[in-house]
């Protein structure tokens, strides 16, 4: 396999410059004339500052107004940071080696960057606080998931952690509270299509063939609230979230299923009652057995009176 160029720009607040190809032609005389008209959304004269501050390079130095175009060149820069809301809450280390890093990610608190949420995430968080510039993780949470994320600590041994994600070679559990309903019967196994189209903020259930599985028992019931243990087999977008509402059970605290509810990314209240609880896997590097074991629990459960149903 071919190995990426290194970036000549260092890490900035734990992130990676973007990497940009220029195109194999065109007419442009400049590398300035070109990111003018290939990045419309930054204004010329911001463009023109970033220039002047050298913050984009190339692989023999910095680009300047004057660089001229070069076909299939490529340059690195870092981007212009959205105004983020900042989550109150911290990331608990479960364990770290030399080759791990498990952590308990609070609700929140986004996976990776991604739109509207950069800095406020647990990989630049991470890399940031634990020192380790190649941190990356290997596999993902939603965002307002709280519950146990693992990363791997070196590059070169980010694909085998991966695809034990990948090949559904890591038994995961999920413990999530919900209304309880005394005439559903428990345990099932939930089967279903489950699809989520691009731009779309929700999945939905489909006919066609089983692509989702989730197995759901009750752990204990009161006061009408019921603590759940999911076990997926599979790993589709929001699937537990849509399993759980298909059993006409959605999940305390979730604002898409079964009705979307509108929330300003500073609303910190009654977060989704989820939990990535369990993680046991092969260290496909020792060949030891691993089990990783939240340190969490649900608000729901924990205080009744503060998640009374309005």
């Amino acid at each position: 396999m071919r190995r990426r160029q290194p970036a000549p720009l260092p890490q900035r607040n734990g992130l990676d410059p973007a990497r940009m190809k220029l195109p194999a032609e065109g007419p442009w005389a400049t590398v300035r004339d070109h990111l003018v008209e290939r990045i419309p959304r930054l204004p010329p004269q911001r463009l023109d500052e970033m220039l002047a501050e050298e913050r984009i390079v190339g692989v023999d130095g910095p680009v300047t107004a004057d660089t001229p175009f070069l076909p299939g060149a490529f340059i690195w820069f870092h981007r212009d940071l959205p105004e983020e809301v900042p989550v109150p809450f911290q990331i608990g280390i479960v364990h770290a080696d030399e080759h791990l890093v498990v952590v308990d990610k609070p609700h929140f608190l986004a996976t990776i960057p991604r739109g509207r949420h950069v800095l406020e995430t647990a990989l630049v968080r991470l890399r940031r606080d634990l020192g380790l510039p190649e941190l990356s993780p290997a596999h993902r949470l939603d965002r307002v998931t709280a519950g146990l994320l693992m990363f791997v600590t070196r590059r070169e041994n980010r694909g085998k952690y991966q695809t034990l994600f990948r090949d559904r070679a890591v038994a995961k559990e999920y413990e999530a509270i919900a209304p309880h309903d005394p005439g559903l019967e428990l345990p099932a196994t939930v089967r279903s299509r489950i699809v989520k189209e691009r731009g779309t903020i929700t999945a939905q259930e489909v006919a066609g063939p089983v692509n989702a599985e989730t197995r759901v028992e009750l752990i204990e019931h009161a006061e009408g609230r019921g603590r759940y243990r999911l076990a997926p087999a599979t790993g589709r977008t929001h699937q537990l979230r849509v399993h759980m509402n298909h059993l006409g059970i959605p999940i305390l605290g979730d604002r898409f299923y079964p009705t979307v509810v509108e929330t300003p990314l500073d609303d910190f209240r009654r977060p989704l009652q989820l939990l990535a609880k369990t993680l046991e896997f092969t260290d496909p590097l020792t060949g030891e057995r691993r089990r990783f074991e939240s340190r969490l629990k649900l608000g729901a459960w924990v205080s009744y009176s503060d998640w009374a149903e309005s």
